[in-house]
């Protein structure tokens, strides 16, 4: 009986310490983010018509299922999009970016327009299936966004950093199921 426990205690630990895998890309449980380990809150899948356009993922410094929790808290998280379509474009990741941009300022996002043309840009390079784009979200300073791996930009600004946020998990997301996978519900 004491051997059958441990098998499935180690069975159960070892399936919990690995990473997962999303639309075929395997997600890191962890990632470390200027020397602080975030854990992997939750991941989905954007679609359209069918079609995986990418995986999107949180990491957070604490598990949480409250999106305010994220948008308002005082910790480092970061939101992680691979993409897994090659019919995504520079033109159409930005015209959606401009979409969750107004769905998340309610339509006006004039007050943080500066800050958007400049995260706009970090799109201006062509995209193809495989980029991975990492936005950093540091309370009281702003987003900082890389794309491979490699730093674009900080873009500072509180309101910028909780509109970025709210693109995927405020009350009008992306997609709402993408924004439910993403703190784990």
């Amino acid at each position: 009986m004491i051997r059958l426990i441990t098998l499935m205690t180690l069975a159960l630990t070892s399936h919990f310490s690995h990473a997962i895998t999303v639309s075929d890309v395997e997600l890191k449980d962890n990632i470390t983010i200027e020397n602080q380990s975030l854990a992997l809150n939750g991941a989905g899948i954007r679609e359209k018509l069918w079609i995986d356009l990418y995986v999107g993922s949180l990491y957070t410094a604490q598990k949480t299922d409250s999106a305010q929790a994220v948008i308002a808290g005082q910790q480092l998280s970061a939101i992680r999009l691979n993409i897994v379509s090659g019919m995504i474009t520079s033109e159409k990741m930005s015209n959606a970016v401009i979409e969750g941009f107004e769905n998340a300022m309610a339509g006006d996002y004039s007050s943080i327009n500066t800050q958007v043309e400049q995260f706009l840009g970090l799109f201006s390079e062509e995209i193809v299936e495989g980029d991975q784009f990492t936005f950093i979200s540091k309370p009281g300073v702003g987003i900082t966004s890389l794309k491979n791996g490699k730093e674009l930009a900080t873009i500072e600004g509180e309101d910028f950093r909780q509109a970025v946020l709210k693109i995927w998990l405020g009350d009008e997301p992306a997609q709402e199921s993408l924004k439910e996978a993403m703190l784990g519900q």
